[in-house]
C-alpha cells in the first residue's frame, strides 16, 4: 500500500509539474528533463509512468478536465428554474477556463488518450443533461444531438478567436453577443409546449424521465444507485426513443 501511495504521489507530483510548466511556458517548456527537474524526480520516472512526452500530456489532460468537472459539478444545479439561464451559465464557464487557461484548454482539446476521454465523456454527459431538461420544458428549436454541438462549437470558438485576437483588440461583448447568439440558435423565446400539455402523453412522459435521470455516476455512486450504469444507458436510449416516437410501436 506504501508503495502505492508513493507511486501515486510521485505521478501526481509530475503532473502538477507539466501544468505549471505548459502554463507558463506552452507546450515547448514541457520537456522531459524540465518536468523531472520541477517534480524533484529522475527522467527515467517520466517513461515509467507515462512511456512518453504525449503520455505525459495526456495525463496533464486528464487532470485538467479533472479539476474542471470538479468546479463545474459544484455549480451543477440539478433542478434549475430555468434551463435557458442554467445554458447561460454553463457556457460562460467552460469559456471562463478557456479564456483564463489557454494553454491547459488547448492540450484538453486535442488529448484522444483513454483517461483524458473518459473525463471529457463525462464533461458532455453534464452538457447533455442541461440539453435534456431545455427538451423537457419544450426550449429546444433544434434537435439535442444539433443542440449539443452548437453549445459546443461556439464555446470552443470563442475561445479561440479571444486568443488570436490581439490583446489590444479583444472585447468582452464578443464573449456575450456569441453566447446569445448561440441561445437564439438553440432555444426558443417561449416553451413550445404549453404547461397544461407538457404532462400529457408517452413522449412528454418519456422527455420528463430522461431529463431526471442522474447524469453519469462515478463507481461509488454506481454502487448506491438503484440502476448499475449499464442499466441507466439503456433506460436512457429507451426513453430517447419514446421521446423521439411518441410512443408508437412497430410492427
Amino acid at each position: 500500500m506504501a508503495t502505492r501511495d508513493t507511486t501515486d504521489s510521485s505521478r501526481l507530483r509530475i503532473v502538477e509539474a507539466a501544468v505549471e510548466l505548459l502554463e507558463s511556458g506552452g507546450p515547448d517548456a514541457v520537456s522531459t528533463r524540465a518536468v523531472a527537474a520541477a517534480a524533484g524526480v529522475q527522467p527515467p520516472a517520466i517513461y515509467r509512468h507515462f512511456g512518453d512526452k504525449d503520455g505525459l500530456l495526456e495525463a496533464v489532460a486528464e487532470h485538467g478536465y479533472a479539476q474542471f468537472l470538479e468546479s463545474k459539478r459544484a455549480r451543477l444545479d440539478p433542478a434549475p428554474d430555468d434551463p435557458v439561464e442554467e445554458l447561460r451559465r454553463g457556457w460562460d464557464m467552460v469559456v471562463e477556463f478557456g479564456v483564463s487557461r489557454p494553454e491547459l484548454f488547448a492540450v484538453m482539446n486535442r488529448a484522444t488518450g483513454r483517461g483524458s476521454d473518459l473525463a471529457h465523456r463525462a464533461g458532455l454527459e453534464i452538457l447533455r443533461g442541461r440539453v435534456r431538461r431545455l427538451s423537457a420544458g419544450g426550449w429546444l428549436r433544434v434537435g439535442e444531438e444539433l443542440a449539443a454541438q452548437i453549445i459546443q462549437a461556439t464555446g470552443q470558438g470563442a475561445v479561440i478567436t479571444w486568443h488570436s485576437t490581439p490583446p489590444e483588440r479583444r472585447d468582452p461583448a464578443l464573449l456575450t453577443v456569441l453566447r446569445e447568439t448561440m441561445v437564439t440558435a438553440v432555444t426558443r423565446a417561449e416553451p413550445a409546449i404549453p404547461a397544461a400539455e407538457s404532462g400529457s402523453g408517452p413522449a412528454a412522459a418519456a422527455r420528463a424521465l430522461r431529463a431526471a435521470l442522474p447524469e453519469e455516476a462515478d463507481d461509488a455512486a454506481d454502487d448506491a444507485a438503484a440502476l448499475s450504469g449499464a442499466e441507466r444507458h439503456l433506460l436512457r436510449e429507451w426513453l430517447t426513443r419514446l421521446a423521439t416516437t411518441g410512443g408508437a410501436t412497430r410492427d
